[in-house]
């Protein structure tokens, strides 16, 4: 039911094609996004999603229809749902570079790091290095759009689970959150889920909802938890059993972030 509210979506400059890749943790699947002014001739797609040849095509297709071809394509992180059929993808649309944090998922000597500017055709994106769900995780500003794209950083709805540290997590929410709030930015663009169309708001609830966590978390210790199993088992009760493997993930960061902050107090 919300796939043709998020298949097409997006702003004067990026659209939305969904990949057929929905799970519990993909939501209702993966986000690939293509970017171009008006009247570009050439377009940049962000994310081109997992090796599936009928979505490949069709991001390659919806390209064409616009009279465009593919000038970059960028990765917002490098996890198989978002970048695995990137190197098939660049074959489809003629061979574009792939560029990426990680050089391991780059096809071609350019990566991305902060504060980089990509320009295609007039359109210009900024670099964000927002290190939390993964380490290698970017978002990139759209000014001429006030659009944010966070990959898995900030999702449509629910929230994401943490590969990489709850430092670095917290520190890129706070950042994002003041970027947003000084930009005036108009609207989210995430990797799963719809867009989001009141940025400051909705990393407000991020940023409460792991302060949140974090305090049960910080209880579940307190009344004999002791592995990351066992706070998951009293904090996230209200979550499907099937996500508490991803979920121990997330409070194992939890775990070494209130190690780390007790070393240094």
């Amino acid at each position: 039911m919300s796939t043709p509210q998020i298949d097409g979506m997006g702003t004067e400059r990026a659209r939305c094609v969904l990949a057929p890749n929905p799970s519990r943790l993909t939501l209702d699947g993966t986000n690939t996004w293509v970017l171009a002014e008006p009247d570009a001739a050439r377009a940049i797609v962000i994310d081109p999603g997992p090796e599936d040849e009928g979505h490949l095509r069709r991001v390659v297709d919806t390209v064409a229809a616009a009279e465009r071809r593919v000038g970059f394509v960028l990765l917002t992180h490098g996890h198989p749902d978002h970048a695995e059929g990137a190197r098939r993808f660049a074959e489809l649309a003629g061979g574009p570079a792939v560029r990426a944090l990680d050089p391991a998922h780059r096809l071609g000597d350019e990566g991305l790091g902060e504060d980089d500017v990509v320009a295609m055709d007039g359109l210009e994106l900024r670099v964000m290095e927002t290190p939390g769900h993964s380490d290698d995780s970017l978002c990139f500003w759209v000014p001429a759009d006030r659009a944010i794209l966070t990959g898995d950083t900030v999702l449509g709805y629910g929230t994401t689970m943490l590969e990489g540290s709850l430092g670095d997590y917290m520190e890129s929410l706070d950042r994002l959150r003041d970027f947003a709030a000084a930009a005036d930015a108009a609207t989210i663009l995430p990797g799963h889920g719809p867009k989001l169309d009141d940025p400051t708001g909705a990393l407000d609830y991020y940023i409460g909802h792991r302060r949140e966590r974090l305090a049960q978390v910080e209880a579940a210790l307190r009344a004999g938890a002791r592995t990351a199993r066992e706070v998951v088992e009293r904090v996230y009760i209200d979550v499907d059993e099937a996500l508490w493997p991803a979920a121990e993930w997330s409070v194992q960061a939890q775990l070494d972030y209130l190690r780390q902050r007790q070393m240094d107090s």
